[in-house]
């Protein structure tokens, strides 16, 4: 099939007008924004080999590429709206397509995103670059920068559990389901990021590792912090934990990870565990408190790098 057939058979869909006015099937989309709203916009390539392994099924590439996108519109507390696909492929599979585009839909759907548009072209290496538009109320935009000393740190869910999988997928060993699906299938946590948006000082999303991710906050709000290694949620299943470096440098957990004021007080059910670990502090640095009650400084690039 060619280009403009593989896109009707797998991508092309009807919608209802309203935010997005033009979608597939012109040159370009045409939006409405909402009024009293500011867009909000984020771009994530996936290679294979680099992102996801060689095998991995194509409805969990479809619904990842999706998902490592929405997780940062959560971060910055943004409610997604529009995407756009780009896909290079090696060649043109019907059942891979059809599988990796269902995979994509029904995240898509459960999250009201509309595909708009993109690309798809011949080459060596599988690649899927994804871009995600949303928007947030009128300066309700949670960045990185605005960690404040004294601030306590949060983090959603179980981090570690993805690379615990990898770990164990890559040594051949056998992987708990619920850490398969946390590898595969990550779940965006926008509905969290709707209910701490106006009460976070800082946020961000843990995608290269707990640690490294924490140093950007660090950075950006010129401040430091001290983690508590004891107060880091690892959950046992069929008999394994995840280990510390799983959890503290592990990457592709996709949870959120923020500061906040003493007395913020989380109200909303997201049926989630939310953990507190440590504390933002004056002096410039990340250090953690082992278990034995030691304090050590880490560095703030301990985590996954592409370079």
């Amino acid at each position: 099939m060619d280009e403009f057939e593989l896109i009707r058979c797998f991508f092309e869909r009807p919608f209802s007008p309203g935010i997005v006015s033009i979608g597939i099937g012109d040159d370009a989309a045409v939006l409405n924004p909402r009024p009293g709203r500011q867009s909000v916009v984020c771009t994530d390539t996936l290679v294979e080999g680099r992102h996801f392994l060689i095998g991995t099924s194509a409805h969990a590439i479809g619904w990842k590429c999706l998902a490592v996108n929405l997780s940062d519109l959560a971060a910055m507390g943004a409610e997604p709206i529009w995407a756009t696909l780009a896909l290079t492929l090696p060649e043109a599979d019907p059942i891979w397509l059809k599988d990796f585009s269902t995979g994509f839909f029904e995240l898509a759907d459960a999250t009201g995103v509309v595909l708009v548009g993109g690309d798809t072209t011949r080459g060596s290496c599988l690649t899927i670059t994804v871009t995600v538009g949303g928007d947030v109320p009128m300066g309700q935009a949670i960045r990185r920068g605005g960690a404040h000393v004294g601030d306590t740190i949060w983090v959603s869910g179980f981090p570690g559990e993805a690379a615990a999988s990898l770990r164990q997928r890559v040594s051949g060993q056998p992987e708990p389901e619920r850490w398969c699906r946390h590898l595969d299938y990550p779940q965006p946590r926008l509905d969290l990021a709707r209910q701490l948006r106006g009460q976070v000082h800082a946020m961000i999303d843990i995608s290269d590792g707990l640690l490294q991710d924490m140093g950007h906050i660090l950075k950006a709000s010129q401040v430091g912090a001290v983690v508590e290694e004891a107060r880091l949620p690892r959950h046992t299943q069929d008999g394994l934990k995840p280990l510390w470096e799983d959890v503290l440098c592990g990457g592709d957990d996709y949870e959120l990870l923020w500061t906040a004021a003493e007395d913020c007080f989380w109200a909303g059910d997201v049926n989630l565990p939310l953990t507190r670990i440590g504390r933002v502090v004056a002096e410039p640095g990340l250090r953690v408190l082992g278990v034995d009650g030691q304090l050590q400084s880490v560095g703030m690039t301990t985590g996954y790098r592409h370079f």
